[in-house]
């Protein structure tokens, strides 16, 4: 049949014939967590997969973050666990830096080639498909946020950052935007640099972020939201695969240790018409347009009910902490990082919304999913904002409008007929279930704190 993504023959053997050296391949599928699971395959079944797909089971997305089934997605005994067909998408087929293999993003059908909408990136492509409906194009970039950790732990057993990789010189400090600093893990970052230009990432600034061992990485803006997402998920692989090759981990936790600041993974939106012009750009100066404030009214009214896609795990709670750089209420502000909603200083043609809420643990399918509708709902209902926060957002917070833990956002977003009608119903079943069950995994699990507090005291 004629694969329903797009693909075609002519594009794997275009990139066999430019590339005699690789000798396999990882086909990669996305699942609700964000995590890459699919196959290596050697060289010669390549053209086979552009022709024909590849059978994967369709349990594949119904995992939880361990890889177990969750039964209760519906996606596992309820339908015999049967294969359905992956299909690559067109124009991820890339070469992996530093070795003799190459990696291409799969997409899940059924068999007849209608979407397989447990698959994040379908639910996108969903949300995609209604604005482009409507003549309106959304565009966007990520910042990446995350850790490099020495892979042996500290005395105490806790994570410690890495040893520089040019000299193995230690740091425990807060080094935040120092450019020496950052010399020390040159050889890494050179490498992350070509690995990002081989896959036509457009990986920019670099910067040491405010904690030990943290750094951040910025993306060029996309004029289509799919490959801006697209970008950061192959970013995070390429990033984690060149810390391993140079002896350091690459960590995508949300808050890995706790007495610092957490890695967000915030979104750059905006929205392009049928002529590339910025329908966010103000008309008049000195006034903003209609459009981003109705559009940040739909964000900021979603947002409570959505934070289960912006904190996906248990880990994801503790970021949550005032005068932190991660925001604790749906607020907005011009200018300003201790708001969740943040218009960016900027020429007007660039006018955009700086989405804060995201961990780095998110699935930025899911994320970008979860924004773009929110926006659609605040336009459509012509949603008021309210007033902007300016000078210390943390200050007039009220965080009680926000889920106050994991098992709150679960139930927020498991009841939610916004996330639900954003997600697509099967998509929000399987990711809700997912959560639930990974819930319940942590709640029973005793752990190095209970013996702490409990073990000779009660």
């Amino acid at each position: 049949m004629t694969s329903p993504s797009g693909s075609t023959p002519d594009e794997a053997r275009d990139f066999l014939v430019r590339h005699p050296d690789i000798e396999a391949v990882d086909i990669v599928l996305t699942d609700a967590n964000g995590i890459g699971r699919g196959k290596i395959v050697r060289r010669h079944e390549l053209e086979a997969i552009y022709r024909n797909g590849r059978g994967f089971p369709i349990s594949i997305l119904g995992l939880d973050i361990t890889g177990e089934d969750v039964h209760e997605t519906g996606l596992i005994w309820d339908s015999g666990d049967g294969d359905l067909k992956a299909w690559p998408v067109p124009g991820t087929l890339v070469p992996v830096h530093g070795t003799s293999r190459a990696q291409v993003l799969m997409t899940m059908y059924h068999l007849d080639g209608r979407p397989m909408m447990s698959d994040p990136r379908h639910a996108l492509a969903r949300q995609l498909s209604r604005f482009s409906q409507r003549g309106l194009f959304p565009a966007g970039a990520f910042e990446l946020e995350f850790f490099l950790l020495a892979n042996d732990r500290d005395a105490d057993g806790r994570v410690q950052p890495a040893r520089a990789v040019l000299d193995g010189r230690a740091s425990g400090k807060t080094e935040v935007y120092s450019v020496d600093h950052l010399h020390g893990m040159q050889p890494l970052f050179d490498d992350i640099y070509k690995a990002a230009e081989a896959q036509g990432v457009p990986a920019e600034t670099v910067i040491s972020e405010y904690a030990p061992g943290q750094y951040e990485l910025t993306l060029n803006y996309r004029t289509d939201v799919m490959r801006a997402v697209d970008d950061l998920a192959m970013l995070k692989r390429l990033v984690r695969h060149q810390a391993r090759r140079h002896g350091v981990t690459a960590c995508f936790m949300a808050k890995p240790i706790e007495k610092y600041a957490g890695s967000g993974m915030h979104m750059h939106v905006s929205l392009r018409d049928g002529e590339g012009g910025n329908v966010f750009a103000e008309t008049t100066p000195g006034k903003w347009s209609d459009n981003i404030l109705h559009a940040i009214g739909g964000l900021s009214s979603t947002m409570a009910e959505s934070m289960l896609v912006f904190a996906p795990h248990a880990n994801s709670w503790r970021r949550f902490v005032s005068q932190s750089y991660a925001p604790i209420a749906p607020t907005w502000g011009v200018n300003n990082r201790s708001v969740a909603l943040r218009i960016p200083e900027s020429d007007a043609r660039a006018r955009r919304i700086e989405h804060r809420p995201s961990g780095v643990d998110a699935n930025p399918y899911l994320v970008a999913t979860t924004v773009i509708a929110g926006i659609g709902k605040g336009m459509d209902e012509r949603l008021d904002p309210g007033p902007q926060t300016t000078g210390n957002g943390y200050e007039t917070a009220m965080s009680s409008a926000m889920p106050a833990d994991w098992r709150s956002a679960i139930e927020a977003a498991s009841a939610s007929a916004f996330l639900k009608d954003a997600l697509g119903e099967e998509m929000h079943r399987t990711f809700t279930a997912i959560k639930r069950a990974e819930y319940f995994r942590v709640a029973r699990t005793v752990s190095e704190v209970d013996y702490h507090l409990y073990l000779h005291e009660v």
